[in-house]
């Protein structure tokens, strides 16, 4: 089960690296095509008027899907800024407990989240609604990645829970061990 936990969290981060790669791509191809309108003018040719419809819109959205599908392979990497001097300060029995309330309140919270997202996702679906660009998105789709990356993040959340409370090392303690970070190392 743990081999395919971090599958999924390591999925989730690849597609949120290609959505990066994605903007990159596109803005590269604009800003191309810019290029080449200049270089052709200047030759005495035709500006071609090469141009990515929606290209900001698009990036927006991309931009949502990387920042979501990259939360939980975040958290397991410890890469969440976190405050941490109340869990220095006490006992470590006691910091325990702390931890495991919250990961217990961040993960209703996500939950939460994550629901209302899928709602509003679903509604974008039921209304057809769109995006306002040129190139006209439905909406359920960057609404329905961000659903994704929220549930992945709540998946992460009570696996690192359920660690917790069986009295393991939750993998983002486990990642700031290797890292040889205490719970001040950030």
């Amino acid at each position: 089960m743990r081999r395919a936990l971090d599958l999924v969290y390591a999925a989730a981060l690849v597609a949120s690296a290609l959505a990066l790669v994605t903007i990159a791509v596109l803005v590269f191809a604009q800003i191309g095509g810019r290029i080449l309108d200049r270089v052709l003018v200047a030759t005495g040719g035709a500006a071609i008027g090469f141009q990515v419809p929606s290209l900001a819109e698009i990036g927006g959205f991309l931009f949502v899907g990387a920042a979501f599908l990259a939360l939980p392979a975040t958290f397991k990497a410890a890469g969440h800024v976190r405050v941490t001097m109340l869990a220095q300060a006490l006992p470590q029995r006691a910091a325990r407990a702390v931890t495991i309330v919250v990961l217990a309140a961040a993960l209703a919270l996500v939950v939460f989240a994550a629901w209302h997202s899928g709602v509003q996702a679903q509604d974008s679906l039921a209304f057809n609604s769109v995006s306002f660009g040129m190139v006209r998105i439905p909406l359920w789709i960057p609404q329905g990645v961000m659903t994704l990356g929220l549930g992945l993040f709540a998946l992460a959340l009570a696996d690192d829970l359920i660690i917790a409370l069986a009295g393991g090392t939750p993998g983002f303690r486990a990642a700031e061990a290797a890292r040889g970070t205490d719970e001040g190392g950030h």
